[in-house]
């Protein structure tokens, strides 16, 4: 019989942030697999645990995946673990998981810690329902594209960002969104832990007069009922259209905000702006 994987949570920060449970996982594996094995060790260290480690990171996923399932199949009880929090969240921890489920493995999850619940909890932003886009493009179209969408997204957004991209992805942001509520989560949980929270536009001015440090959680509150451009109820569509590409969405997704802030069809605003179009053409 195949042996087993244990999906094992640590800390974010604070080494005591760590389960009985997992502590127990740990121990009681032939092996560790650890996205980074310097940082698993001093979690090990810290509590005396001598289970051997091996590397599995982004760079190397689907070669050890394929070499550690080897040893799940021999009847070997494996932990995975990610640098922080739960494993398979921007990590690729998949890959194992994939690998030991084509094995017919057990497969144990030992929950914990996470950042993106820590952030939520902190934040003081409503979070009933939330998404999370992980780290936004560094360019590009789609780094446009991603922060246009939550112009009609309800939900809160979680993302992470690198300190010395925080300012500009933040300016963007407010650019976008103009004063939509936000809070800036850093280095949760551990001595230097700070949670700034104020609109997006004013949190641009703030970070780009002072350059963070450390793991960042940005947490952007969700668009409310009444999220479109001030005044829009006296605007023809097309006008209220034009609002939004003015600050980047294209005409689909201008016609698309534009029915949401209306209350109508998708295919009428479509239709308005095509008749609009045409009579500017005569």
């Amino acid at each position: 019989m195949p042996g087993r994987l244990r999906v094992c949570a640590t800390p974010i920060g604070n080494l005591e942030d760590i389960t009985a449970r997992v502590l127990r996982a740990l121990r009681e594996a032939d092996l560790i697999a650890a996205e980074d094995t310097r940082r698993a060790l001093t979690l090990l260290n810290h509590y005396g645990i001598k289970t051997p480690l091996v590397s599995h990171h982004e760079h190397n996923a689907r070669e050890s995946a394929a070499r550690i399932a080897e040893r799940i199949a021999d009847g070997a009880v494996v932990a995975l673990v990610t640098d922080a929090g739960m494993p398979c969240v921007s990590d690729p921890g998949f890959e194992l998981i994939r690998a030991a489920r084509e094995l017919g493995a057990d497969i144990e999850v030992c929950p914990g810690a996470s950042a993106l619940t820590a952030a939520l909890a902190v934040s003081g932003i409503p979070a009933g329902r939330f998404v999370f886009d992980g780290f936004p493009p560094a360019r590009g179209a789609e780094r446009g594209r991603m922060f246009r969408s939550y112009l009609s997204e309800r939900r809160a957004a979680l993302l992470f960002e690198a300190p010395h991209r925080l300012a500009r992805t933040l300016a963007e942001l407010a650019d976008t969104l103009g004063e939509r509520r936000a809070a800036v989560c850093r280095e949760l949980t551990k001595i230097h832990e700070t949670v700034h929270e104020g609109t997006l536009v004013s949190l641009a001015e703030y970070f780009a007069r002072n350059e963070p440090r450390g793991e960042i959680v940005l947490v952007i509150e969700g668009a409310g009922e009444e999220s479109g451009p001030d005044g829009w109820s006296e605007l023809t569509p097309a006008e209220h259209a034009a609002l939004y590409m003015s600050r980047g969405a294209s005409r689909g997704e201008a016609a698309k905000l534009v029915a949401r802030d209306r209350g109508v069809p998708k295919r009428e605003i479509y239709r308005q702006l095509l008749e609009d179009t045409d009579n500017e053409g005569e």
